[in-house]
């Protein structure tokens, strides 16, 4: 009789594993996406790296208040599908990258003029620039035109297949050997 037991006790365990499978998948999937930021690369059936940026001096790459990586979450779940995704308006553009073409509105403001120095001993220009003062600049309008690069997060990935795979398989091990 301890036999049906054991059975009865492994299939209530892969139901009960079955019930709450699709967020242990969801919690894998926001947990790739976030690694993609420190990684700063995508991981599919090779790996791509995120193309780099122009100035160095700028710190993390995508990561400036860290809104965009802090939203990505499950949106939503069935029995056999798990969505994630952000709330962040330019989150798709920064994933699948994006042309914006349009015209913008610049606000008078002040800026700081600066000019080369001078040295005193030959008196040719330096490198070295000093300040000159500060000029005021109109408001204005300017055409602005600025390519946001590729630099996907989220999305389909075989890798992240895979570990959802290995996931189920260890959790179901884990029921049978027990």
């Amino acid at each position: 009789m301890p036999v049906p037991n054991d059975y009865e006790r492994k299939l209530r365990a892969l139901g009960k594993l079955y019930e709450k499978f699709p967020n242990m998948a969801a919690i894998e999937a926001v947990n790739f996406s976030k690694e993609r930021f420190v990684q700063k690369n995508w991981v599919d059936r090779s790996r791509t790296s995120w193309k780099k940026r122009k100035r160095k001096d700028r710190g993390s790459l995508m990561v400036k208040s860290g809104r965009l990586k802090r939203s990505i979450r499950k949106l939503s779940y069935t029995r056999n599908s798990v969505t994630i995704g952000t709330d962040v308006p330019y989150a798709q553009a920064h994933n699948d990258g994006e042309t914006i073409n349009k015209t913008v509105r610049v606000k008078a403001h002040t800026r700081k003029v600066t000019k080369r120095a001078r040295s005193e001993r030959t008196g040719r220009l330096l490198k070295k620039r000093v300040s000159a003062g500060t000029t005021t600049v109109k408001a204005h309008t300017r055409k602005m035109k600025m390519t946001i690069s590729e630099r996907r997060f989220i999305g389909q990935s075989a890798l992240l297949a895979r570990k959802v795979e290995r996931l189920t398989q260890r959790e179901i091990d884990k029921i049978l050997n027990s």
